[in-house]
């Protein structure tokens, strides 16, 4: 059973927020070795009262995982998405929750607040998984391998983000912003979040997907990606586009392994 929680610092109470906050921790404290003092994770009211939080629950009621998203109010430019923290119990790993907490948030927004227009959506990781579904399941995304160049709405919304947010996505104070690439560099050095280029349980199905990726990242440096992007009602119909487009590629690549890579090479 998932259930939503909207904006819950101001609609739980004082005692519904600390339980909902303690559920969480329990969750969070399988998947990371140190708590990070950040979103949903800090205990802060002023935080919850930003968030929506898909919560997975057993047969049992016992949590065993959760998504937990930003609205982030970015004056005249609109709210955006931001996807934020996901984690999942180790006994529910491989039950597809992760796809399915995410979502559950983003129809929840969007039918509460953008039924018949698309949403904008933020997302930072160095997660090639991550990376790479952003990119297969949301519109417009840059970077992508479906987007070759940011378009002037990605560029503001890039920016904005870089100037307000870094604190909410935890982002280094002193990281670089690359506004070409949409990079963050030595954005998570040092921290829970650092990953390993190697390290395959974090790679994307698709490697052409996870190559794109890799070439903008320096993951010695700790860097990670900002992606922004939409998604509507109609964003699923257009996934399925992307994925024949991705396979008919891989088949023609493999047929033809002289031909070139087409990294970063083809635009929506």
């Amino acid at each position: 059973m998932i259930e939503i929680y909207h904006r819950p610092g101001i609609n739980l109470s004082e005692v519904e927020l600390n339980h909902l906050h303690q559920e969480l921790m329990s969750v969070a404290n399988e998947c990371l070795e140190t708590i990070p003092d950040y979103q949903c994770l800090s205990g802060k009211k002023s935080e919850y009262d930003r968030l929506i939080i898909a919560v997975s629950r057993d047969s049992e009621q016992k949590i065993d995982g959760f998504c937990s998203s930003y609205i982030l109010e970015a004056k005249g430019l609109g709210n955006i998405l931001h996807l934020g923290l996901t984690c999942v119990s180790l006994r529910a790993r491989g039950l597809g929750l992760t796809h399915q907490l995410t979502g559950k948030v983003i129809m929840h927004y969007i039918f509460k607040y953008s039924l018949f227009s698309p949403v904008w959506i933020s997302n930072v990781a160095c997660v090639l998984s991550s990376l790479g579904n952003v990119a297969m399941h949301f519109e417009d995304v840059y970077p992508s391998p479906f987007m070759k160049n940011p378009k002037e709405y990605h560029v503001k919304m890039a920016n904005y983000i870089n100037d307000n947010f870094r604190k909410e996505l935890y982002i280094n104070v002193d990281a670089d912003f690359c506004e070409k690439q949409f990079v963050f560099k030595n954005s998570v050095t040092g921290t829970m979040f650092e990953k390993s280029a190697e390290d395959s349980k974090f790679h994307h199905r698709n490697s052409m997907l996870n190559e794109f990726y890799k070439g903008l990242i320096n993951f010695e440096n700790g860097d990670e990606v900002l992606q922004i992007g939409k998604v509507s009602l109609m964003t699923y119909p257009k996934y399925l586009l992307r994925s024949l487009k991705l396979k008919s590629l891989k088949m023609m690549n493999s047929l033809n392994p002289i031909m070139p890579k087409a990294r970063g090479s083809y635009s929506n």
